[in-house]
């Protein structure tokens, strides 16, 4: 065991020892949940244990939580986003649910009083104001995309995968599977979104999700249909595509195919994790060059099968793996000084693809 894992097992000075845990799924699949799932994190072991659920919540399958504010997708044809106020019980409670004029929205992130949701299917990102009482008002904006890319099973049109401010809060960001690109825009005090940028990857990057450097300086683009990241530099709403780098280990089998999904940084900005879906493993990166560069480590088996959602605690002590295939959630003690990950638990959790934490 390396010192900054054995550092791992142990409580910290002020660290919370237990956390409320909600967990997306998908409630018209065989084998899916009922609803939102709530659990307890325990902040010193690094492990889950269940308390409940939330019912008439449908397909929540990305859930974030903001105070005692939650908000789910409903990850359906007739695409919705659900709000819910966390009670002093600790039970969440649905406030409402509004259309987001779109099909099948899979991502969502509050910012500036808004709820911004990314509709995978249409190809869009829909614009929701938060009321007063945390529930959602009348959409304010609907941004279509427009384009293609050259694999015709999964970039035929569209397909927004993502939307996230950046880091300073000044800009939105969505990004577009289908038509390989991440769009950026200013969000107006009147719900609309105001184009300012497109980066263009590489054709059929297939780009999914992005997650930034504590500098602000770089982001790094996770790209689910070649299983690579791009790092790119960041300036002003501005992404300039660079480095690219595989997500898996040299030689690899290209047999099962793999499927990159969630990217995170670590709060120190050291380390890089990704899911890799097909390999099931988290692809571990060591940042160098101030950000600019990513060098692989290691592919840490994740313990399940096809890792959809990933997250570390707010301490960056401990990583969370959703594996959607396999019906469990493992734990993972984060050793800082390498960024390698040795797994501490496993948690029963039917099709886990959303693990989000409170505080």
């Amino acid at each position: 065991m390396t010192e900054g894992a054995a550092r791992a097992d142990r409580p910290e000075h002020g660290h919370r020892a237990e956390v409320p845990v909600y967990l997306g799924t998908y409630t018209s699949w065989a084998g899916g949940g009922a609803g939102i799932g709530l659990g307890v994190y325990d902040g010193a072991t690094g492990r889950l244990r269940a308390t409940g659920v939330v019912e008439g919540v449908p397909n929540p399958s990305f859930v974030i939580v903001e105070g005692r504010r939650l908000y789910a997708v409903n990850e359906q044809s007739d695409g919705g986003v659900t709000a819910l106020e966390i009670g002093a019980d600790g039970v969440p409670k649905v406030i409402n649910t509004r259309s987001t004029g779109g099909a099948d929205p899979c991502h969502l992130a509050l910012h500036r009083g808004f709820v911004l949701s990314a509709n995978y299917s249409s190809g869009s990102v829909s614009v929701h104001p938060v009321r007063p009482d945390g529930g959602l008002g009348e959409r304010t904006d609907l941004v279509v995309h427009e384009g293609a890319g050259p694999d015709p099973a999964r970039q035929e049109g569209p397909h927004a995968h993502q939307v996230l401010p950046d880091p300073a809060g000044e800009f939105v960001l969505a990004v577009d599977l289908g038509t390989d690109s991440v769009y950026s825009y200013r969000l107006g005090d009147d719900g609309k979104l105001t184009p300012v940028a497109t980066a263009r990857l590489h054709a059929g990057a297939g780009p999914r999700h992005l997650a930034f450097h504590p500098s602000g300086k770089f982001a790094y683009i996770a790209n689910e249909l070649d299983s690579t990241i791009v790092v790119a530099a960041y300036d002003d709403g501005v992404l300039t595509p660079g480095q690219k780098v595989s997500t898996l280990p040299a030689g690899t089998p290209t047999t099962p195919p793999n499927y990159p999904a969630e990217i995170l940084v670590s709060p120190d900005g050291r380390h890089v994790y990704l899911s890799n879906r097909g390999h099931d493993s988290v692809a571990v990166f060591a940042v160098e060059r101030g950000g600019a560069e990513l060098r692989l480590v290691e592919a840490t088996p994740v313990g399940g099968k096809f890792p959809r959602h990933i997250t570390l605690d707010r301490s960056g002590r401990f990583l969370l793996a959703a594996n959607q295939n396999s019906n469990n959630i493992t734990t993972f003690a984060v050793d800082r000084a390498t960024g390698k990950l040795r797994q501490v638990g496993d948690f029963a959790s039917p099709i886990p693809v959303c693990v989000a934490l409170k505080g």
